[in-house]
């Protein structure tokens, strides 16, 4: 993008915290001056004595080009083109990658105490592959997107009513070249997208895609939050990636990571020599559990970076959502702290106040600027509303992740069946919260690594167990409330766990069971997103309803999931290896079940116990239901029915007149009439009627023998009384 030098107001919003556009007045940018190309460079650091730009320009000599220092703490230079063009000096540049390497540059910074730091460039766009660590000359303007028709249609999608199935991945790891080199940002487009499209997922989630030093990493400790990772090509080629994916009709999701960077010296860390980003007290400052530094989101010139650089991804790669990670350790001064790491609030908690407030408005601004980009949160320590709208108090993320149903159903799975009775609690205490926040349900990476086993390989028993638990799990995860991720390898059976320096096994698919996986996996995301019962009501009990939710002694479930229009999918899930001839469960209404999805079917490698026709409901109760019937259940497995639903004739209409007439005057002339039908008031009673009326209750009273009854005698000697007076 061009150079647009900022107004004073502009630079006042960036030292404030509220500019989000940041980028747009520091780093590098092309600009014009005199008729002639230039480059722009601008850095913020507020202590350094001394700032000199640095390249292979200028031999990397950090005293032939100073920079000068502008009265707000930022340092300006502008340079011709063709400085960093093989032009200036044909002779001098004639080796191999000059071409190249003319675009890299640093920022040698010389702090007060006069030592100098080659920093890179914080708001840099692209960098050199690690471990080189320049930043690089690059305008972002030349790439042309082609996915309108994507972005006007997101602007109005309506995203908690519509299915969101994401593939999670890892751009280094899916698939590599045949000599392990990995693939460029290009030719992961051409194998990827028809993956996707055949695996019937609606995203794609990116691991960081941002430079970072250290693979190990994974991504998630970032030194060039603006750059393009250069391990998989240029910016414009991952443009081109997500520019792909959104024609073929793929939402795009990348993590992001404001939380905390790594103490590379090349990077944030000390950046002039002081505490710039970081907070200067370490029981602020660092992350022991990662070795990093955390941001200090009290300052005005942090917010602004993090700030810009969110809508950065949003606005310049048309990101469709951002993952916003570890948000526990953002919003908690004590997250992974013992005592005496750490320092509380000004009111004595453990709350981070000021990045609650950078959250806060954060998420505004996305809402405001970026209709139907998603801002979704990983937070795993039960922070409460996560994903209610600030106005009433809460973040305003749009969804969760739900680590709470993960780790219960997990931690469920890994138990031998016999035992899981005894741990039903762990079926159904999701649905105590499952409303309070708007859900991803998440099996990521997070959970294939460190010896938490694959996802196959967490579930007990023999090859024939495991592969049908696994399936039972898909089915079961896909019925419940809150939208799905899988991390890349979970939908074929991956036996091992994830290595992020080698590709997927993908070998694997020409081996039995593993095909038949994938195939029952990619009929589930078919389901998914062709059925509205499992994605339009997510977030009421209005889309779910238990049937059967206490059989902990058959670790049985069973449930409805509702669309919008009243029509329902019954789930049943049997957690052990029995099977059920006939399992009789009750029902709300009459009608019939018709079995059209099971995880045992032969198809699938399963046992091919199955319901073979259609079932109707029996007028017999059960439990708390009026009707119920037999159905087969197989062996570890999950069944879908649809549930053609007999209603009984409803009252409703009747109700509605009611309250048409007294609501709205629609049946005005009748409303006099009917009232004293249904109040018989008495001042409404002609006067004569009431003074007949009155005399007749007290005749049949007379009429009764006195002895029989004796305390009738004060009414009748009161009414002589009256006649007396009269």
């Amino acid at each position: 993008m061009r150079y647009n030098g900022p107004s004073e107001e502009v630079r006042q919003s960036f030292h404030q915290g509220s500019n989000r556009r940041a980028y747009e007045m520091l780093g590098a940018h092309p600009v014009e001056q005199d008729g002639k190309e230039h480059w722009h460079f601008a850095v913020w650091a507020p202590n350094a004595r001394a700032v000199s730009l640095i390249g292979e320009f200028n031999y990397w000599n950090r005293e032939a080009t100073p920079m000068i220092k502008q009265h707000d703490g930022t340092w300006e230079i502008r340079l011709p083109a063709e400085t960093f063009d093989i032009s200036s000096d044909p002779a001098r540049f004639n080796y191999p990658e000059a071409a190249e390497r003319l675009k890299t540059y640093k920022y040698a910074v010389c702090n007060i105490d006069g030592e100098w730091h080659d920093k890179s460039d914080p708001y840099g766009f692209a960098m050199q592959l690690r471990p080189n660590t320049g930043s690089k000359l690059c305008d972002l303007t030349q790439y042309q997107w082609q996915d309108g028709e994507w972005m006007e249609k997101r602007r109005t999608r309506d995203m908690f009513r519509t299915p969101m199935n994401i593939y999670e991945l890892h751009l280094g790891s899916w698939k590599r070249r045949a000599d392990g080199s990995f693939m460029s940002y290009l030719e992961i487009a051409d194998e990827l997208i028809p993956y996707i499209l055949d695996m019937n997922y609606t995203h794609v989630e990116f691991l960081p895609v941002m430079e970072h030093p250290l693979d190990m990493s994974w991504g998630y400790q970032v030194s060039g939050y603006y750059a393009a990772t250069s391990r998989y090509g240029k910016p414009h080629e991952l443009m081109a990636l997500i520019d792909k994916l959104h024609q073929a009709g793929i939402g795009v999701i990348i993590d992001w990571v404001p939380a905390h960077f790594p103490k590379d010296d090349s990077g944030l860390r000390r950046f002039d020599g002081t505490a710039c980003y970081e907070h200067p007290d370490p029981r602020r400052g660092d992350m022991p559990q990662w070795g990093t530094h955390v941001f200090d989101f009290a300052r005005g010139e942090v917010k602004s970076f993090l700030m810009s650089n969110a809508c950065f991804w949003l606005e310049w790669y048309h990101a469709d959502g951002l993952r916003v990670d570890a948000v526990s350790s953002m919003v908690y001064y004590d997250f992974c702290r013992e005592e005496g790491q750490w320092i509380p609030n000004q009111y004595g908690g453990h709350e981070n106040l000021d990045a609650i407030e950078f959250l806060r408005n954060l998420n505004i601004v996305v809402g405001r600027d970026f209709p139907g980009a998603m801002m979704i949160a990983e937070e795993s320590h039960a922070f409460p509303m996560v994903t209610k709208p600030t106005y009433l108090g809460g973040l305003g993320f749009h969804f969760k992740w739900n680590m709470g149903w993960m780790n219960d159903i997990l931690s469920y799975i890994k138990k031998d069946p016999i035992y899981r009775k005894y741990h039903h609690n762990k079926l159904t205490f999701s649905l105590m919260y499952a409303f309070n926040d708007n859900f991803v349900l998440p099996f990521s990476h997070d959970e294939v690594v460190h010896g938490k086993h694959s996802m196959l390989d967490k579930q007990p028993g023999d090859l024939w167990k495991k592969f049908a638990g696994l399936r039972m799990l898909y089915g079961y995860t896909m019925a419940h409330p809150g939208k799905k991720l899988l991390f890349m390898g979970g939908e074929f059976g991956h036996f091992i766990e994830w290595k992020y320096d080698d590709q997927l096994d993908w070998f694997l698919l020409q081996y039995e069971r593993h095909p038949e996986m994938q195939k029952c996996v990619r009929r589930l995301n078919e389901i998914y997103r062709d059925t509205p019962a499992f994605y339009e009501v997510d977030d009421s009990w209005d889309g779910f309803q238990w049937i059967q939710a206490n059989d902990s002694d058959h670790s049985i479930v069973a449930f409805t999931r509702t669309d919008k229009k009243g029509n329902s999918i019954l789930a049943v899930t049997n957690f052990t290896p029995t099977f059920y001839p006939e399992y009789r469960i009750g029902l709300p209404y009459g009608g019939t079940l018709t079995e059209f999805f099971n995880t045992d079917r032969i198809e699938y490698n399963g046992s091919n116990q199955f319901n073979r026709w259609p079932i109707k409901a029996e007028n017999v109760q059960m439990q708390e239901f009026p009707f119920s019937c037999n159905i087969c259940v197989p062996p570890m497995s999950t069944v879908y029915f649809t549930y053609d639903k007999i209603l009984p004739p409803p009252e409703k209409p009747k109700r509605t007149r009611k309250a048409a007439t007294t609501g709205h005057g629609a049946q005005a002339p009748e409303t006099p009439a009917e009232k004293p039908k249904r109040t018989r008031k008495k001042p409404e009673t002609p006067a004569e009627a009431a003074t007949a009326e009155k005399p007749k209750r007290t005749r049949k009273k007379a009429e009764a023998p006195t002895e029989a009854i004796p305390a009738e005698k004060p009414k009748r000697t009161r009414k002589k009384k009256e006649e007396s007076t009269n």
